[in-house]
């Protein structure tokens, strides 16, 4: 059955309905999109539906987060579908505010946030400014909304990094949590601009996937990081993409990593293919963690990196 989804766009209406959940003790769980609502968003409600006792839900498509001729013009506006998909997976309310509300001075005139050092490389840098519209909404919505805790998809893994350094510096009183990337059965990551690949394009979208899964095999095989975006980089642009780029990072921070770091990274990749401009990622953690003997009295061996186990009868 679908849920009851109360549905308000003025902060006054969405402010009386989380405090009273508040008075009443209940955890408060928040999930900010920008509409269009696939699959991928609705993991974000799950699992905020499985922490908290209320879930939120924003739809606005921010304009401060789009730079000089890309899609805010374009980007799908389906308010009532998204609704209706939001009730049935156990969102409790719907704040859909109008630019006015979260920009009262305007877009252009309003107080700004820039969160330094992992905004400014990989996407922020073919993107001036878009990690600052992303922080600017997302800490005004945070303000409005007062959740305890705010999901977000790790597919954005750079804007999860900059939301939760944000959130650290400033001392916001919400936790961050990040939620696995869905996928088409072909390992095409679920985003809202997946409706721009014609068939075929969709189908050599998975292509990123499967780089980045040579690029963290690359990793634990111990070839350079150098050396594995540029191999990535060439097998992208010979499938027909227009690459920004391939990269491996540290997970933590975004920098750089020694090439003697090789656990605890992430490997990222953004590309256009058609009209559409794709991102995805993939985490680097290789473990130590004990391997159950198969063969009496045999012996498992360990390495940094990928995982060995060597038996032998005697």
């Amino acid at each position: 059955m679908p849920n009851e989804l109360a549905r308000v766009a003025d902060a006054m209406s969405l402010r009386s309905a989380v405090s009273a959940w508040r008075r009443a003790g209940d955890r408060v769980g928040f999930v900010p999109t920008m509409g269009n609502l696939h699959a991928g968003h609705y993991s974000l409600i799950a699992a905020a539906r499985a922490q908290c006792d209320r879930v939120v839900a924003s739809v606005f498509v921010n304009p401060t987060q789009f730079g000089p001729n890309e899609d805010f013009a374009a980007y799908p506006r389906t308010l009532d579908a998204d609704a209706a998909g939001l009730a049935t997976v156990g969102c409790d309310l719907l704040f859909a505010p109008t630019a006015d509300v979260l920009y009262p001075f305007g877009a252009e005139a309003s107080v700004r946030i820039h969160v330094p050092v992992v905004s400014d490389g990989l996407c922020g840098a073919f993107r001036p400014g878009h990690f600052d519209g992303v922080a600017t909404v997302v800490a005004r919505l945070f303000h409005l909304v007062q959740s305890d805790v705010a999901f977000f998809g790790r597919k954005d893994f750079q804007q999860l990094r900059v939301i939760e350094r944000m959130v650290r510096d400033l001392a916001m009183p919400i936790d961050i949590v990040g939620v696995d990337t869905m996928r088409e059965p072909n390992g095409l990551a679920m985003s809202s601009r997946n409706q721009y690949l014609s068939a075929d394009e969709r189908e050599r979208a998975a292509e990123i996937h499967r780089t980045l899964q040579a690029m963290r095999d690359a990793v634990g095989q111990g070839r350079s990081f150098a050396a594995i975006e540029s191999a990535a980089v060439d097998r992208l642009n010979q499938a027909g993409f227009g690459v920004d780029y391939a990269a491996i990072r540290r997970a933590e921070d975004l920098a750089v990593p020694a090439e003697t770091e090789r656990d605890g990274l992430v490997a990222l990749i953004a590309a256009r293919l058609g009209k559409a401009r794709l991102i995805d990622n993939l985490l680097i953690l290789w473990m130590i963690v004990p391997v159950v003997v198969i063969e009496q009295q045999g012996c498992c061996v360990f390495a940094s990196g990928l995982l060995h186990c060597i038996c032998r009868k005697v």
